[in-house]
């Protein structure tokens, strides 16, 4: 046995234990199992053409060899990304901590306590900081929350704007140019005219219902939205301020001044540049528009107890997915960017943030004097951080190129710099000397900053901000790893067992993967640097692609995408434009079968498509006939298909070849939804099966931590004809030669993020890949096997045989009171997280084990859920004060010295023997959610706030 292999430290279960599995199974081989599970027509004739393998030892030599080749300048150049010091207090103890980046989202709040509580202190962060009323618990980078802000703008339109069909919206010419390019992607699709011009000459147009300003613009200067904001009202206009986060705390807030939206990211908050991500945007509105924003809010409730609580709020409106009535379809925050950006401003708090702004606006000050000095035109008359130089830039750019610094030229006659929170006085000497050789004149030397304010006075910041406790009491490392420890002890992650949620695939996010990601010259390069400085990022990011490609049986990939949902999207445009490029714009029908996720209807919407409905058959596959049907008719106008496979029932459709092809035959191109696709690698694939494009979800089958929502990766991978048009980026070329405008603000989106995957292939090789999705179809059906006679099955295969995920119908046990949600919640009690609750039907739990979990652990959860079965079938309808009922049970409850509950105290915590040895307490007792809605409160207001009157 090679105990080298990654692959034996991957799979979970071993050599005898797979076995003994296929044993239970009545089967004699991984063959026969994949054989009564795959349809053969699907399979795939050869093997995956990848590298050999290699050893956790060899890749990391590889990548630590590879990582040399990029090239760390000293960077200015701006443009939304920073160079910043990440706390190693943080680095340590959450980006480097399984405890922090294998929790998935917070859906169950009773476990997830901990990550709820960091989520809560980042929206009070951004509340505070934008001087706005509500904040969402991130998005996925700041051009994506900007085109998020310009649909709710469009979507909160007055009633006679709608009536009158106002549909222009201004963007100033001081946008970042990735932000103005991913507005353009989203407001073309749904009739947004975009009308790009000058602050200062705008007219109030009652023509336009909405406007973006950039505050301070990506030239550094900072314009006067006050009075911009003002005119704007007068006309009706909502206006949306995209804004540098470090610059609010000596900016006064938007909010102050009557903005409707303010967004922007923050990276610049000890988050590593990475090549352009992974980085948690914010999106910050008036509580008016509660129910239009995008993405997650945390808000505060309370327990059965009446204990303070807290949970993911308005989750009726979670994501916006409204299916064909959506206006948004994220389902992706930044979970894990936004607690490390969150416990920045907990470790900093106000002084401290103040402290370091002002250092950034001294010295870029100083530098602005010294560089006048030296004769050049510094023409940014209020500034934070960015100097806008006017001046032939051919010679700046030389002297800085061969002196190793990276600043931004925007034309011929333009240089800007960009100060950040790492640069220091050596480095502001040195930047004087670029400028100084450049004119060939004797540099300046300074020996300290002064305090100084460039910042127009009426603009100033005046409005307090982070006086809360929590921003203010853990400023030593001592008292913030304990902080941060105290928060981790309330959330189950994957480092405490099994997280079986279908449709999620949360595997293993090997160590070996992970550490790459601290290291420096992975993190310290910005995403528009030149790219000689990312011949690393370029090779492992080019390997990826061509990784995916092969995986998939298409014929180019794009990384561009950070989540799935962006994916999707971008897979519905690149269709759009390739029917647009054939004279055929009008094909706008998306057929999307009734089973499909609720990402897919709105993703369609936002593509600009009608969607139309197919029906499901009793076993839960594609109504082929009813598809025929609606294909024939809309054949004119079809644009595509949207598909999941396997299906999201958990079951290889066995016509899904005859599928593709009625869609071809129709004149629509097939996008495959890839939220399955780890029961594909290496067996079949999308291409294979007739599909057109697929995305991927990076933080499922290639092994990006789910980082407790986020971060995500997306990729779309396409057929040749589809190739051309896959997305581009304004400042560095990518995409295809037909390219669509940008998907996500960085050119190859969360670059960072992708060497996980890239050393989960590279370890794994083809054999592994395969061995994988063998093992996690195993893992589902030795599940199914153990579960039977307890559980029922909702949909099998042909043979009986599930996918790598099965749906349990739990909707008999109402006749005995017992919901979905109370196996959910009494799970807890047992130590695991639900799976998959109530989709895609209602009532039933969705399973998926994945390959990482050993037999044992599978054991372990099948125990549970038959241990669960027997305390149901005991309870009656008649008596709601039963185990499931009351589940799950604090610790507080147990130690309590009254009891009035008719089970034992063992019964409700230690059902089963193998809790005792490692039992995880719930650190709430069951949420009320409904009271939460009510009573929103989604920052961290003092006790009062909350506390029932």
């Amino acid at each position: 046995m090679n105990t080298n292999a990654f692959a034996l430290r991957h799979i979970g279960p071993n050599e005898d234990d797979q076995k003994k599995m296929l044993n239970a199974l009545g089967l004699e081989s991984f063959e026969q199992l994949i054989y009564e599970t795959v349809p053969d027509d699907i399979r795939l004739k050869n093997g995956l053409n990848l590298d050999e393998p290699m050893t956790e030892h060899e890749y990391l030599l590889h990548i630590h060899d590879v990582s040399k080749t990029n090239k760390a300048y000293k960077t200015y150049i701006g443009l939304g990304y920073h160079p910043t010091v990440m706390p190693a207090v943080i680095q340590r103890n959450i980006l480097e901590n399984p405890g922090w980046y294998t929790a998935y989202t917070p859906y169950q709040a009773e476990i997830a306590q901990g990550r709820l509580e960091a989520l809560l202190n980042f929206q009070t962060m951004v509340i505070e900081l934008t001087g706005m009323e509500i904040a969402n618990a991130s998005l996925l980078d700041e051009s994506t929350a900007a085109a998020e802000a310009m649909s709710l703008l469009f979507a909160v339109r007055e009633r006679a704007q709608k009536k009158a069909g106002i549909n222009k919206f201004f963007v100033s010419e001081n946008i970042l140019p990735q932000t103005l390019s991913l507005l353009q992607t989203r407001a073309t699709p749904i009739d947004i005219e975009l009308v790009i011009g000058k602050e200062e000459s705008f007219d109030f147009s009652t023509e336009f219902f909405g406007a973006i300003l950039q505050y301070p613009g990506k030239d550094g200067q900072i314009t006067d939205i006050k009075s911009f904001i003002e005119e704007a009202k007068d006309t009706q206009i909502k206006v949306a301020v995209a804004a540098d986060i470090l610059s609010l705390v000596k900016l006064e807030a938007p909010g102050i001044f009557g903005a409707d939206v303010v967004v922007g990211t923050t990276q610049r908050f000890g988050i590593p540049m990475g090549y352009g991500g992974p980085h948690a945007a914010y999106f910050a509105t008036k509580e008016a528009y509660k129910r239009d924003i995008p993405g997650r809010i945390i808000g505060i409730t309370k327990d059965t107890n009446g204990n303070r609580a807290l949970r993911m709020a308005l989750q009726t409106r979670e994501q916006h997915i409204k299916r064909d009535r959506a206006t948004s379809n994220i389902c992706t925050a930044q979970v894990l960017l936004a607690v490390m950006a969150g416990m920045y401003a907990v470790f900093h708090g106000p002084k401290g943030l103040k402290f370091i702004a002002n250092n950034v606006h001294n010295k870029a000050s100083k530098l602005a004097e010294a560089i006048q000095t030296l004769g050049y035109n510094q023409v940014n008359s209020s500034f934070f951080d960015t100097l806008q130089i006017k001046t032939k830039s051919k010679e700046i750019k030389k002297v800085a190129r061969e002196k190793k610094v990276n600043l931004c030229y925007p034309d011929k006659n333009t240089v800007t710099i960009s100060i950040n929170e790492a640069t220091s006085i050596r480095d502001i000497n040195y930047l004087i000397a670029v400028f100084a050789e450049a004119a060939s004149k004797e540099t300046i030397v300074i020996s300290d900053v002064d305090q100084v304010n460039n910042i127009e006075s009426s603009l100033q910041r005046k409005s307090p901000f982070l006086e809360l406790d929590v921003f203010n009491q853990h400023h030593s490392e001592t008292q913030l790893m304990r902080y941060i420890k105290s928060l981790e002890r309330k959330d189950l992650s994957l480092n405490h067992s099994m997280i079986s949620l279908g449709s999620c695939t949360m595997k293993l996010n090997a160590a070996s993967e992970m550490l790459p990601l601290s290291w420096f010259k992975w993190g310290n390069i910005h995403p528009f640097a030149p790219k000689n400085q990312a011949r690393g990022y370029r090779r492992v990011l080019k390997e990826l692609e061509d990784q995916l490609t092969e995986i998939t049986g298409f014929a180019a990939t794009s990384l561009q995408p950070n989540s799935g949902a962006q994916g999707e999207f971008a897979g519905l445009m690149v269709i759009k434009a390739y029917h647009e490029s054939r004279g055929e714009g009008h094909r706008n029908i998306c057929l999307i079968p009734s089973s499909a996720h609720g990402t897919n209807p709105a993703s369609a919407v936002m593509a600009g498509m009608k969607v139309v409905v197919t029906k499901s058959t009793d076993e839960g596959n594609i109504d082929v006939d009813d598809l025929r049907e609606k294909a024939i008719k809309h054949k004119d106008n079809l644009s595509a298909l949207m598909v999941t496979y396997p299906s999201t029932h958990g079951v290889y459709e066995s016509a899904i070849k005859e599928i593709t092809q009625i869609i071809h035959d129709n004149g629509g191109q097939v996008y495959m939804d890839g939220a399955n696709m780890n029961a594909q690698v290496g067996l079949t694939n999308p291409g294979n099966i007739g599909a057109d494009v697929c995305h991927l979800n990076l933080h499922k089958t290639f092994a990006i931590p789910h980082g407790g929502g986020g971060p995500g990766v997306g990729p779309i991978c396409v057929a040749k004809q589809l190739a051309p048009f896959l997305p581009g980026n304004p400042v560095l070329k990518t995409g295809g030669n037909k390219a669509i405008t940008a998907i996500s603000a960085a050119p190859f989106g969360s670059a960072l993020a992708c060497l996980i995957s890239y050393g989960y292939i590279k370890m794994l090789g083809a054999e592994g890949l395969t061995e994988s999705t063998k093992v996690a179809i195993l893992n589902a059906n030795y599940i199914k096997h153990r579960l039977d006679g307890h559980f029922n099955t909702l949909y099998s295969g042909e043979r009986g045989r599930a996918a790598h995920e099965m749906i349990v119908d739990c909707r008999p046990f109402k006749a005995n009171g017992v919901e979905v949600t109370d196996i959910a919640k009494r799970l807890m009690d047992y130590g695991f997280h639900a799976p998959t609750v109530s989709f895609p039907v209602a009532g039933t739990l969705m399973i998926e084990p994945t390959e990482s979990e050993s037999k044992e652990e599978l054991d372990r959860f099948c125990d549970a859920m038959i241990s669960i079965k027997t305390e149901i079938d005991n309870v009656t309808k008649e008596d709601p004060n039963n185990v499931l009922k009351n589940a799950p049970h604090t610790m507080e409850m147990i130690t309590a010295d009254e009891w009035d509950f008719p089970y034992s105290r063992e019964k409700a915590a230690f059902p089963l023997d193998y809790i005792r040895g490692n039992k995880f307490w719930p650190s709430v007792r069951r949420v009320d959610d409904a009271y939460g809605d009510r009573n929103l409160v989604c920052s961290c207001a003092p006790i009062e706030d909350y506390v029932e009157a």
